[in-house]
């Protein structure tokens, strides 16, 4: 089958990418480069170098003509999207409108939206939440992501676009930037391991629900043929605190070290917990990596590429220091 991922050069993109070619799928892959790496697109893929929300986007749909697109570009930074919101709608918003357009245009018979379960439900009561809570972002981020479910169903119902979306929670694993806003595990790894201390934001006790990149290429996988489309929770349904997550990942680099505590972010989701019934019953999908596997092969990944990067410093006299980084509570 012929298909297209935007951000198939990032993190979840990349690895999805690398699923779809073992499945014998032909893949092209759409992303800027501002947060993806050339070097993590696999040979087997067309890698077409452009912005999601620009002309260029259309053309290299009309160009490919997938079968199904997987929208993974986004901007992922919750405060930059406070901080910049017209950046952020640009991306989120007019990006994904861009590509849904181009989409009818180029006879593509659906679409995977990579969403967020947390940044659109918001703080609830309900824990696990399900796909039929209200929506409350919180988060130019999140209305973001609510608005790209709106306009899939608005191409639905006008073009007869097929559109699922893919509520994820707060997916980890290996190539998760560590150099991010959202990347707490990939934070906590890195730092650990070059022997710095990692900060918590607040008392450690906010809980989110922590799923493995594997996992949600799977899901990807089953959305791409399911029969039900629809919006669907990609989760554990599994609260992990912060402090809990940190000893996880300490024990995995094997090290015994205790995180720094600074302050709270102001207006932090205290938990976030979804519930995946939904995508168990209609997508027959349910997550298989368990946190302490998946955080250790999550470590595993970063000591290899620290190790590499020490060699590479090594031949030719060159390097540059860790970044100093805090880290926070991830979002979803």
């Amino acid at each position: 089958m012929r298909t297209l991922v935007t951000g198939g050069a990032g993190f979840i993109g990349s690895t999805l990418v690398d699923a779809l070619l073992a499945a014998g799928h032909e893949v092209t892959v759409l992303d800027d480069l501002s947060r993806g790496r050339r070097e993590q697109v696999a040979a087997g893929a067309r890698l077409v170098v452009a912005d999601v929300a620009a002309p260029a986007a259309c053309e290299a749909l009309l160009a490919a003509r997938p079968e199904v697109v997987f929208h993974e570009a986004a901007q992922i930074d919750v405060r930059r999207s406070v901080a910049e919101p017209l950046f952020d709608t640009t991306v989120n918003v007019l990006g994904t409108v861009n590509l849904l357009q181009a989409c009818v245009d180029a006879g593509v018979r659906r679409v995977v939206f990579a969403s967020s379960g947390g940044a659109i439900y918001g703080d609830t009561e309900v824990i696990p939440t399900p796909e039929t809570h209200a929506a409350n972002p919180a988060s130019h981020y999140g209305a973001a992501k609510q608005c790209g479910e709106a306009y899939g169903g608005v191409y639905r119902l006008l073009y007869g676009l097929e559109f699922v979306a893919l509520r994820y929670a707060n997916v980890y694993g290996p190539r998760q930037d560590p150099h991010g806003e959202a990347g707490v595990v990939a934070i906590f790894a890195e730092r650990l391991l070059a022997g710095r201390p990692a900060t918590i934001n607040g008392d450690g006790g906010q809980t989110r629900d922590y799923v493995h990149v594997d996992d949600v290429v799977a899901a990807n996988l089953l959305a791409m043929e399911t029969p039900h489309p629809g919006a669907y929770n990609v989760a554990t349904s599994v609260e992990t605190d912060v402090s809990t997550l940190f000893g996880h990942i300490a024990r995995a680099c094997g090290i015994d070290a205790a995180p720094l505590h600074g302050p709270a972010k102001p207006g932090e989701q205290r938990r976030s917990c979804l519930d995946v019934r939904l995508a168990a019953e209609r997508l027959g999908w349910r997550p298989r990596v368990d946190l302490a596997e998946g955080l250790a092969n999550t470590v595993e990944h970063f000591r290899q590429a620290r190790g590499k990067a020490v060699s590479d410093e090594g031949a030719d006299g060159l390097g540059e220091a860790p970044q100093e980084l805090g880290a926070s509570a991830p979002r979803a």
